[in-house]
């Protein structure tokens, strides 16, 4: 089992998105073509509060959310990006879960990214996984990982080819040559002591140096749970 392997198995799994709004909105329905997620859309009357979102799986209901969610996810802001995803957002993120993409630019891989980290945070115990394909990637992100590695009881590791040696203390630096590390960018958290809490990104460089990928994000603790042990087990 390799981290294309999980993503396979993912890519199974199909959810349906109706948008209850006045009218279409077309960067969400084109920001979804490149994931296995149908978007419908049911006509509501304006009442200026941007509408809601429904989520099912094979018929069945998984939630909802406001629409204004539905904005920060196919634009993120600046803001969107810092540690703290709005709750919205968040709840957006969680219903999305367990589905494939094929076109993530690295915005929205950020996006995603930085709401397993800041949940990190806020649990404060267990282990944060990350690889950043070329450890000098990690460069941008070092203050937000010295931070994750000092403040609480995280055991945090990255990887990534060695084209960089990062200095941040309380970290564990795993630099090899690895063409799945070079192609792969994953932030793993085990939920420390909730396995409530644990959630993974995993996503593959469509092509070298294109900044798009393919992947998925999961809540499922065995999954994540199942990845982290393949991480550790592989690569330390």
């Amino acid at each position: 089992m390799g981290l294309h392997e999980f993503l396979d198995a993912v890519a199974d799994r199909r959810k349906t998105i109706t948008v209850f709004a006045p009218e279409p909105n077309r960067a969400f329905e084109s920001h979804f073509e490149t994931r296995n997620v149908a978007v419908e859309h049911e006509y509501i009357p304006d009442d200026s509060s941007g509408g809601f979102v429904v989520v099912t799986e094979s018929g069945e209901f998984v939630g909802s959310v406001g629409g204004t969610a539905v904005n920060h996810l196919v634009s993120p802001t600046e803001t969107d990006l810092e540690p703290g995803t709005d709750d919205p957002t968040r709840a957006l993120l969680d219903l999305l879960a367990d589905t494939t993409f094929v076109s993530f630019d690295k915005r929205q891989m950020l996006l995603t990214a930085r709401e397993i980290e800041d949940r990190a945070y806020r649990q404060g115990t267990g282990t944060l996984r990350t690889g950043f394909q070329s450890l000098s990637a990690m460069k941008v992100q070092r203050d937000v990982y010295a931070t994750l590695a000092s403040e609480n009881l995280l055991d945090v590791h990255v990887y990534g080819e060695p084209d960089w040696s990062p200095d941040v203390p309380g970290t564990t630096v795993h630099a090899e040559e690895s063409e799945e590390l070079g192609a792969f960018w994953f932030v793993v958290f085990d939920g420390g002591d909730d396995d409530r809490q644990a959630c993974a990104l995993v996503a593959e460089e469509v092509q070298p140096d294109s900044d798009f990928f393919r992947g998925f994000w999961t809540y499922d603790p065995e999954l994540v749970a199942d990845i982290d042990e393949y991480l550790r087990e592989t690569y330390g």
